[in-house]
């Protein structure tokens, strides 16, 4: 089988492997069997004449040859995409920007960001999906995202190993922050030390306990107490209102907390920064997307928290 011949379902069902990171997820999110997603994907293998695809334990990652076939199957989908759109009558990919966020951005940042696109450019459609950092970067490595913003920590290592390498630009850099009820008698001055943090109770994410505790102050010197834990920022902040503990959160959160809940900086001990980035495939970025990078690092110099 010649590679002319392959068929755009085999390339749609490629990308979205690439994306997910594997067989099973990739699967679900068509609506397929994983038998299926495998034989598209052998199938095209057999057309390339070379193993696209390096199976491993945690998932799928893409061979020299897979990333080839990646980036050249992005550009011909998203053209196909774009031509059926045209004929529909809906606006064509040019004037649409692709973000991919992480899960705090979406308070306060994101809207903010997206209304005042709008007003200035109400030409620019921006479609958004919430995803963890390596679902993102799969996604910008898939050509299913144009953006994806993301938040780091130090040492602001690569978000991820392939070539080329993604280009990354800072939105802003702030220090991590702390969220107590309005009661606490850490409420009654903008700063904290940090080494008055100890002995409190926690608001924290579940753990699988292969990562650090977020919603901890991170290098805390105990074992810290977790009185409640939740996945969702807001949820953690509701409860810090209802007086059930304290949590840590970013700045560009700390505009959405509920009344009942004071935001404080912390004092000694290392700093801890965070910085929000957007990251995008190493090419110049077409305008509808640098008007949305410029509307995003506007929103999150307008989302500062304590100093």
């Amino acid at each position: 089988m010649d590679f002319t011949d392959v068929s755009l379902v085999e390339l749609r069902v490629f990308r979205e492997v690439a994306e997910r990171g594997t067989l099973t997820a990739a699967a679900t999110a068509l609506g397929y069997t994983q038998s299926a997603v495998s034989r598209q994907i052998a199938s095209l293998e057999r057309a390339a004449g070379a193993p696209l695809l390096e199976r491993r334990r945690d998932g799928v990652r893409l061979t020299a040859a897979g990333h080839v076939v990646l980036r050249r199957a992005a550009a011909v989908l998203d053209e196909i995409d774009a031509t059926a759109r045209e004929l529909a009558g809906l606006p064509t990919e040019g004037g649409t920007v692709r973000l991919g966020w992480f899960a705090s951005a979406g308070a306060v940042l994101l809207p903010r960001a997206v209304a005042a696109l709008r007003r200035t450019h109400p030409a620019i459609t921006v479609t958004t999906r919430e995803g963890t950092t390596p679902a993102l970067v799969r996604a910008l490595r898939a050509g299913t995202l144009d953006l994806a913003l993301v938040a780091m920590e130090p040492p602001y290592r690569p978000l991820d190993t392939e070539a080329p390498s993604l280009a990354v630009r800072t939105l802003s850099e702030r220090s991590l922050l702390l969220a107590v009820p309005a009661t606490h008698p850490f409420a009654r001055a903008d700063s904290v030390d940090v080494a008055d943090l100890r002995g409190q109770r926690w608001i924290a994410a579940p753990s699988s306990g292969k990562e650090r505790l977020l919603g901890v102050w991170p290098g805390l010197d105990e074992r810290p107490e977790i009185a409640h834990t939740a996945r969702d920022w807001l949820a953690k902040l509701h409860l810090v209102a209802a007086g059930c503990g304290v949590t840590t959160v970013p700045a560009a959160l700390a505009a959405a907390a509920p009344p009942g809940v004071r935001i404080v900086s912390v004092r000694g001990g290392p700093q801890e920064l965070r910085r929000l980035v957007v990251a995008h495939l190493p090419h110049p970025l077409p305008e509808p997307a640098a008007r949305l990078v410029e509307a995003l690092r506007a929103a999150s110099a307008d989302t500062a928290g304590p100093p």
